[in-house]
């Protein structure tokens, strides 16, 4: 999979769909269902590629990183987000972010994500705490 910043003429879409392709497990199909709830919560929501990994933003949201037993959701100000739907079950310690780790098999609620996504669109757009 490339990696770094797109080069000329890439989109940050294009890279993400060829990473959910270049996967083909459940990592791929998990990504693919995740971003497609991501970019659903808010239409303001863009899709960038950073750090070799998909990145959605509305002056800044989550990066989607995928590992070997999980794909990880990392939320840069997740610990200031409420989370009724307690999804967020990684990088708990941390003072600013907070992750949601998706295993094989495991199912994420959606619109309990959805919420999640427009409390953090608030918080960046300066609507206070999540």
């Amino acid at each position: 999979m490339k990696g770094g910043e797109a080069k000329p003429g890439e989109t940050a879409g294009s890279l993400i769909d060829a990473k959910i392709a270049a996967l083909g497990d459940w990592r791929g199909e998990t990504l693919g269902r995740l971003r497609g709830l991501i970019t659903g919560a808010d239409p303001a929501i863009v899709e960038e590629w950073k750090w070799a990994s998909p990145v959605w933003s509305c002056e800044g949201i989550c990066i989607g990183e995928t590992y070997k037993i999980a794909v990880k959701m990392t939320f840069d100000k997740g610990a200031s987000l409420a989370d009724p739907g307690k999804l967020f079950n990684s990088s708990l310690d941390g003072n600013t972010r907070r992750a949601i780790d998706v295993r094989e098999g495991e199912n994420i609620d959606g619109k309990a994500l959805q919420a999640l996504i427009r409390a953090a669109v608030a918080l960046n757009r300066g609507g206070g705490r999540g």
